[in-house]
């Protein structure tokens, strides 16, 4: 794949505030007490071990490479997808893709990616990793998130044309407050920066769950906001980091977890379903999971039903 930069493109533009790529020094700016709390509690965050097996073949990672910001805070590096791409054209995502057999863990696929798609090395002693977080539902893959740091603000992205238009950086924290990181543009001045709604699935689903979005400050330059599959990835980190809650509600009420939305689609989507039988994979404990969460939805919808005359009465 090519691995060029044209030379009309300035990435350093993207960037805010920018990282010094080019700059003959790797030193970090210094960070801010917050800062370091929030690497601390990423460095020290261990994954719950997972009850559920899923197919290797519909496995991905994502890798979310911060860095430090001259006034210390954290950022984190974010690509606008290219529009060639057959899906999620022009998408604002993060690095990542599909596991190779070649790749030993999740981690190694993550950090492969990143190179291929952002020429970020995979030198772990430049590049640290933080932590690795529980797997996220796509629509035919199961994404895991691989969180680092980049230590030396030396290196250059190298953008493969073919897979990412441009390269840039948002504020972290931003991803836990409701309230805008930018001055707002004139083009969004009625736009909120963040917003959210559920998305309901077939009846026979468990896949009700909401959608995220935040304004990145550049959609009057083309460059989409943070959506979906990465905004969730987003406040989990950031939460993980922060340690605290958004001010935002992050799922509605009875919403299913990942897991329990895993185990759905290990049962019932096609391509799912294929790969655990290819690769022989037990389903009993994804039927466990789907009955328990199914039979406690049961069990919530039936008390509905006996306290809504007594609601009504009161009215």
């Amino acid at each position: 794949m090519p691995k060029t930069i044209p030379r009309t493109t300035n990435q350093l533009k993207y960037h805010r505030p920018k990282i010094a790529w080019n700059s003959g020094e790797a030193r970090i700016p210094p960070l801010s007490r917050e800062s370091k709390r929030c690497l601390r509690n990423l460095a020290a965050y261990r994954t719950p071990k997972p009850r559920l097996k899923v197919p290797r073949s519909r496995c991905a990672a994502v890798l979310v490479a911060l860095f430090v910001g001259r006034h210390g805070d954290l950022y984190v590096l974010l690509n606008r997808r290219s529009s060639t791409l057959r899906t999620y054209a022009g998408d604002t995502s993060l690095p990542g893709g599909k596991a190779d057999t070649e790749d030993r863990s999740i981690e190694d696929t993550a950090r492969r990616e990143a190179f291929e798609e952002i020429g970020l090395p995979k030198d772990r002693t430049k590049v640290p990793l933080l932590c690795i977080l529980e797997p996220f539902l796509a629509a035919e893959l199961i994404v895991t998130p691989v969180v680092v740091l980049i230590l030396d603000n030396t290196l250059r992205p190298i953008l493969n044309a073919d897979e990412v238009a441009s390269l840039f950086s948002h504020p972290l924290v931003s991803f836990l407050s409701s309230n805008p990181p930018f001055p707002s543009e004139p083009d969004t001045l009625e736009v909120p920066y963040h917003t959210s709604y559920e998305i309901t699935g077939h009846e026979r689903t468990i896949s009700t769950f909401r959608v995220h979005q935040f304004l990145t400050g550049r959609e009057a330059g083309g460059i989409k906001p943070v959506f979906g599959l990465t905004a969730a990835m987003m406040i989990r980190v950031a939460t993980i980091g922060y340690a605290r809650e958004p001010d935002f509600e992050v799922q509605a009420p009875n919403t299913p977890t990942t897991e329990e939305r895993i185990a759905w689609a290990l049962l019932h989507r096609p391509a799912f379903r294929a790969a655990c039988q290819e690769e022989g994979i037990d389903m009993k404990v994804a039927r466990r999971i789907v009955d328990a969460f199914q039979k406690k939805q049961g069990a919530r919808k039936r008390k509905e039903r006996l306290e809504r005359p007594r609601r009504e009465a009161k009215l």
